[in-house]
Parts: structure tokens; sequence; C-alpha cells
């Protein structure tokens, strides 16, 4: 069962229209609001601290060049030292009751920063600096593990992509905020005092409005060594493979994004010859870029968790860092230019336009990987596998730091690192998206339903979004199955002909989706006895089986009998004791298409003649029904209903 389900704020019949109108809801918005404020204010704090010391203060022991680099090595080390105890805790208790704790505790942090920013007391706000990143490390697990228990699997998309956006955009705002009211003449760091500490207490008092929830874990023994807790978070994210490789994809982003952002004020400076306020508008683009990624999400995913998007997105990343490179590498010299300057020359459009275009591809990259871990990690773990993904993403960062300092020493140009990056960002993807094929298989039917066909989906709620189930289909071209692989949320094992193995490129995507060939009786009976033995054990381990009962693929565009095989895997799967659901489902409109067998060649029906037969974006659908009951469970009541959904 989906913890969602018996969690009183579970929207049920009130699902919302679209993310936005997850604004209106009291189960999503005072979360936001409260990490809105929490990102804000850790980025105001942040960034006028290092502008006073940086501008305002002459320290012997923290010279300028040094200030970025130390403040940001104290925010990021709570991460790797708590991260494993922040998520025993998130899972252990209620997580409401972590949250109003966090932003008490951000109070008390800012009321010490207050004085410190009055006092110009450097090592007093240093140690804030560490405090909010321990705060940050406390919430960084409530964050992710709070919406899969109030959103479903449906909302996930979209939720995650508010939460992305919103965190952009208050890392923004926070960080302009700071440099603008620590330069006020004489009031500067008293204006920030009072600013940070406003917003700790308006995030406590929206924090208060947010629902209880039921905790996950209550019975776990809390370990506090957070060394080998560090270690058992990693090892309990590695027993999901799925789960950890996407781990490691979200921190490559976060290596890829720091990249980026450290090298900024450099860039702006060094190669595109401006001063600190075009530095500032690299940082305003990049973030817009990553907000309006993220809210696309669920626009291209028809509010399913769509890895689909996933390779799209580093497709976009990589071609976008790498024309960045060819943008900026052919600039003239020229003197420091402000704002208007720097905007008025139509060559620095063209590197404003690649920066807005990679952020956005990164936020359609990271958003679904973080949606897809949220679903598929064990609700009783999820807040420490979100715990493993904060340690992974600081030592990422801090690796990313490491190396871009390393080739700068060895005398790259900042636009050659971003080539760098750029490319082995390509390199990385290819290498996750072989080892988890679900990417890359994802990709091609979101592709095949987005570009290639109009795909209409009517009834997708009736797929379970977690337990076994078996979906009967008609069989009416080469790529039924992707497109019913386009219509899930989760991963279908298909039953096919073996003779479509043979299908070039088409047989390629099958043996990746491990696709379950199957033979006629007559001419391989032991494969024909492997192909039941392994589609019960897909029952029995609680995934989606996909059979098209028909046995072949149709010659005339018309529904054929029902083969008695369905039967066979329920009897086999019932002995075992798992009773699935069937799910019958009927393609629509596919039937004279490209991959459909309406040619006819020296007397035979034959598929994939005339690549435009019926031109591009072609209208086809899915037409899902209730699940059948087991007393209906027949071949020729499959058959039927499956044909009732061919009118309907």
């Amino acid at each position: 069962m989906s913890t969602t389900a018996s969690n009183p704020t579970h929207p049920g019949a009130n699902a919302h229209a679209n993310q936005f109108a997850l604004l209106g809801q009291r189960r999503f918005a005072p979360f936001f609001w409260t990490q809105f404020a929490g990102a804000a204010n850790d980025n105001l704090f942040k960034f006028a601290f290092t502008v006073m010391v940086t501008y305002q203060l002459q320290l012997s022991w923290l010279p300028p060049a040094q200030a970025g680099l130390v403040i940001g090595a104290l925010f990021i080390l709570p991460f790797l030292l708590f991260s494993a105890t922040a998520g025993q805790l998130t899972d252990k208790y209620e997580k409401v009751a972590i949250i109003r704790f966090v932003k008490n505790l951000e109070i008390a942090i800012m009321a010490l920063a207050a004085w410190g920013f009055v006092a110009a007391n450097v090592p007093v706000l240093l140690a804030c600096v560490f405090l909010m990143g321990l705060h940050s490390t406390l919430f960084g697990p409530v964050k992710f593990a709070y919406l899969p228990q109030v959103l479903d699997a449906r909302e996930l998309t979209g939720g995650n992509g508010m939460v992305e956006m919103g965190t952009f955009v208050a890392i923004l705002l926070g960080q302009v905020a700071g440099g603008l009211l620590v330069a006020l003449p004489g009031v500067g760091p008293t204006v920030v005092a009072a600013g940070c500490l406003l917003l700790a207490l308006a995030g406590r008092a929206v924090a208060q409005a947010i629902p209880r929830t039921v905790p996950t874990d209550p019975g776990l023994a809390i370990h506090w060594n957070p060394i080998s807790e560090t270690w058992r978070n990693l090892r309990l994210a590695y027993g999901n493979v799925v789960v950890f490789r996407s781990l490691l994809g979200i921190s490559w982003m976060w290596f890829f994004g720091a990249v980026f952002l450290s090298n900024f004020p450099a860039f702006a400076k060094e190669v595109l010859h401006g001063n600190e306020q075009v530095a500032s508008l690299l940082l305003v683009v990049f973030s817009v870029g990553i907000g309006v990624g993220s809210l696309l999400c669920e626009v291209l995913s028809r509010r399913q968790v769509e890895i689909g998007l996933v390779p799209l997105g580093a497709i976009g990343m990589s071609v976008f860092a790498i024309d960045l490179y060819f943008a900026s590498r052919a600039l003239p010299p020229a003197e420091v230019m402000g704002l208007g300057v720097f905007l008025a020359q139509p060559a620095h459009w063209r590197l404003m336009a690649d920066l807005a275009l990679l952020s956005l591809f990164a936020g359609l990259y990271s958003v679904p990987m973080y949606a897809l871990i949220q679903l598929r990690s064990q609700p009783t773990h999820r807040a420490r596998i979100i715990a493993a993904n904060n340690i992974l993403n600081a030592l990422f960062m801090i690796g990313s730091s490491l190396i871009a300092g390393a080739l700068l020493g060895a005398g790259f140009s900042i636009p050659q690192v971003f080539l760098v990056t750029g490319i082995a960002n390509a390199v990385v993807a290819f290498y996750i998206f072989m080892l988890v094929p679900e990417y890359l298989l994802r990709f091609f039917a979101w592709v095949l339903s987005r570009l290639v066909y109009r795909y209409q989906v009517q009834g997708d709620e009736h797929i379970p979004t977690d337990g076994p189930a078996v979906l009967v289909c008609n069989h009416v071209s080469f790529v039924d199955a992707v497109l019913l692989m386009a219509a899930s949320p989760r991963p279908i094992r298909f039953i096919m002909d073996h003779r479509i193995f043979k299908v070039p490129v088409l047989g390629w995507l099958f043996r990746l989706a491990k696709a379950i060939p199957i033979a006629p009786q007559k001419e391989d009976p032991q494969a024909y006895e492997r192909a039941f033995a392994e589609a019960v054990t897909v029952l029995r381990e609680g995934e989606l089986l996909g059979i098209f009962p028909e046995g072949a693929i149709t010659r005339d565009g018309e529904l054929q009998p029902f083969k008695g095989g369905v039967m066979k895997i329920l009897e086999m799967a019932r002995a075992e004791g798992a009773e699935p659901p069937v799910i019958p489902m009927a393609l629509t409109h596919l039937w004279g298409s490209f991959f459909s067998r309406i040619e006819v060649r020296e007397g035979q029906n034959v598929a994939m003649v005339r690549p435009f037969r019926r031109g591009l974006f072609s209208r086809v659908g899915l037409n899902i029904g209730a699940a059948m009951a087991p007393a209906e469970q027949a071949p020729a009541a499959m058959q039927q209903r499956v044909a009732a959904l061919l009118k309907g």
C-alpha cells in the first residue's frame, strides 16, 4: 500500500488541475512557503556576509579571495557530518514536528547572527554559517520525504517542480537582497540582521500551518555515529539499483551546476568584461532557467513521474554548455562594461540564451529524478535515502571545486572548463543510461508519444501505482509496447513474440526493456515454459506484466480472439499466493500507421514500408478500463472489455 492512501492529507477527490493549484491547498502551500523562506534566508545571510568580508572589513586572517571558499566549505561541512543522522530522525519522527523544530533553531541562529552583523564579529558569523548548514542538513530529508506522504504519484512531478522552482527563486532573491542590503551606507549590517531574523520568524509562522503526517518508521533505533551511519545509509541506497544510480545522477547535476555557479564572477569579469551587475545577471538567468525547466516537467509529463525527460535534459545540458564555449571564446578584449552596454551587444544574447537553455534542461533533468527516488524508495527508509543523496551531493560539489580548480590551475580558460564539463556530462549521462536503461526506454517512449504521434491517454488512473497487475491490450503495431510504456508511471515487463526481437532497433529496445520472449509450444517448448515461469516471477515481485492476448499483431485491423495463455499465468500466480488485478486496455487509431501491418507486399501484410503514410503527429490513443474482478477474468470477458474500450 502507498503511504498516501491512509494519510488524512491525501488529496483523493480534490486532486489539483495543475501544479500551481497546489499553492491553494493546505497540504502543500504552507510547506512550500516554509522551504522558500528558509532557502531565501540561507542565501541572504551567506551572501551578505561574503560581501561584508570582501568589501567592508579588512581581515588579515581571512583575505577576500578566500572568504567565499571558507564560507561555502563551512556551509557544506554539516551535510557530510550530519546528513545520516538527519535521515534517521526524519524516518523515526513526525515530519512536521521536525520542520517546526528546525525553524525554531533557525530563529536562534539568526538571533545570534544578528548580533554578529551589528558587532561585525566575523568568528560568530562563521559559526552561524556552520549552524545554518546544520539547519539545512536537518531540513533536507524532510523537504523531499514530506512530499510523497501528501501528494499522490501523479502529483509528485508537479510538486517537485514547484519546490525546485521555489528554491532557485528563493536563492536568487536572497542573494540579490543580501548584496543590496549590506551595501546600504551606515546601516547595511543592521538591516541585514533584521531581515534575517524577520525571515526566520516568517518561516516559523508559516510552518505552524503545515498539517501533521504519520511517522514512517517510529520504531527505528537512532545510531548517532555519523561515520558508520553515513556508510550504512549509502549501502541502504545502494540496495535499490535504480534509486542509487538516480542519486548519482542528481549528484552529477549538482557537480555540473556548481562548475558554472562558482565561476560566474570570474567568467563575467575575465571573459565577458562585465562588472558586478553582469555577474548578477548570469545568476538571474541561470536561476530563472532552472525554475522554468522545473515547471515544464509537469506539462511535458502528463502529470506522472516521466523519467524519459532525463535523457532530454542531459542532451540539452551538454549541447548548450558546449555552445557556451564557442559563443564566449571569440569575444574580443574590451573595457569593463555595465549591464546596459553588455546587453546592447548581440553576441552577448547568444551567451544568455545558452545559459538560460542549459539551466532549463538541468531542471528537466533533475525534477523527474527526485520524483523517481521519492516514488521508488521504501517509505520507511525514504528520508535516509534522501540523506544519502545529500551526502553524495556534498561530495560531488566538493569534487567539482577541486577539479575545476585543477583545470584552471593547469592553464585552462573558463570557457574551456565549461567545454570539458559539457563533454563530461554527455559521457556520464550515456554511462548512467546504459546502467539504468529504463531512462533511455522512457525517453524513446516519450519521443514516440509526443513527437511522432499525438498521443492521448484516458483512464490512466486505473494503472496501480504499486503492487502487481496484468495489463491486457489489443495488438495493432510493432510499437504498442512502447506506447504502453509512455502511459505508465511504472516499468512494464512485456511477454512478446520471440520474432519481434529480430526487428532492427525495436528488438534492441525490447531487450533493454527486459521483455520476455515467448515461442509457440510446438516450436520451442522450453522457451514457452520459461516465459510463463518468468511472467509469474514478475507478478510475485510486485511488478506490472504486459500481455497482448491475441498472440500476434493484427493483419486486418480487427480485434482477434484472446488466447488462453493469460489464464495460465493468472492460475500459476494464484498458486504462489499472488492475486494480480487484470487491467484492460485498448490502443486506438494505430491501424494504418507506419508500424502497423497495413501494406500488402507479395500477398503478405507488412509494416514499416511508407514512413509518412499518415503524415506527422497523427492521432493515436489509449483507453484504460477499471480492474476486472477475479470472477470476470476469462479470455472472452477480457476481449469484450477491450472491444468496449475500442469503441469508447
